[in-house]
């Protein structure tokens, strides 16, 4: 399908998706032998449902899980629900690639005309979220601004009390959160999508090592060129 996403929540997750969760994403932490205390995720339907698959396969649907809207993919804006290739034959690839991989440049805000507006602004899950926080489109900038509050305020006390923390969210969502604890240099960087990564941490909360990618290099890097990819 290849859409702009975004914080459309109709769609459960795909086939492919879901062999994905299935055979990549459970599959990976099932060899490494990882098990987990609690899990955080978004309070969109695919990434809810990857969860479930993930639990599942590694016993571990006794576990608490929290939805948090600030873990949403990051909000396209005008382009949401529409193909990505589609938009740049419309808007032109350089442009689309910048709304896509800057830092601070949004696309344009979503309007009342798109198919999508009144089931986001009427989705129950988001019902709580305060009208000054509700976004018409966002940067990565942006969505950092509401994700890394929620890792700091929420996450990490429970990573410093002990607790081993599995978070399934989405690809902007979680770019931003790589930013926030490496600093990695976000315009080049995609994470690929449904190979788990790990962040370790000391008892002071001083990152040990770098990202590390449950899979080989060879297959890390050819996902992220995918991820990169417009895609046709």
């Amino acid at each position: 399908m290849n859409l702009f996403c975004g914080w459309t929540d109709r769609r459960s997750i795909s086939e492919e998706g879901e062999w994905d969760a299935l055979e990549i994403s459970a599959a990976s932490l099932r060899r490494e032998n990882f098990t987990f205390d609690v899990a955080f995720t978004s309070c969109l339907r695919r990434a809810n449902q990857t969860l479930e698959v993930v639990l599942r396969e590694l016993n571990l649907t006794h576990i608490p899980v929290h939805q948090l809207w600030r873990l949403n993919e990051r909000h396209y804006g005008a382009l949401t629900g529409f193909n990505k290739r589609q938009m740049a034959d419309i808007y032109g690839e350089p442009q689309v690639q910048v709304w896509r991989r800057s830092f601070n440049v949004p696309p344009p805000p979503i309007e009342a005309d798109n198919p999508y507006y009144s089931a986001i602004r009427n989705n129950p899950k988001f019902r709580h979220i305060g009208e000054s926080d509700f976004p018409l489109t966002e940067t990565l900038e942006t969505t950092m601004q509401r994700v890394v509050p929620e890792w700091t305020d929420t996450i990490i006390p429970e990573v410093r009390a002990g607790k081993k923390v599995l978070v399934v969210a989405h690809g902007t969502s979680l770019r931003g959160l790589v930013k926030h604890i490496q600093d990695a240099d976000i315009m080049k960087f995609n994470l690929p999508n449904s190979i788990p990564f790990i962040f370790d941490f000391d008892e002071n909360m001083k990152m040990v090592g770098g990202i590390r990618f449950l899979a080989n290099q060879d297959d890390v890097l050819k996902a992220m060129e995918k991820v990169a990819s417009i895609g046709k």
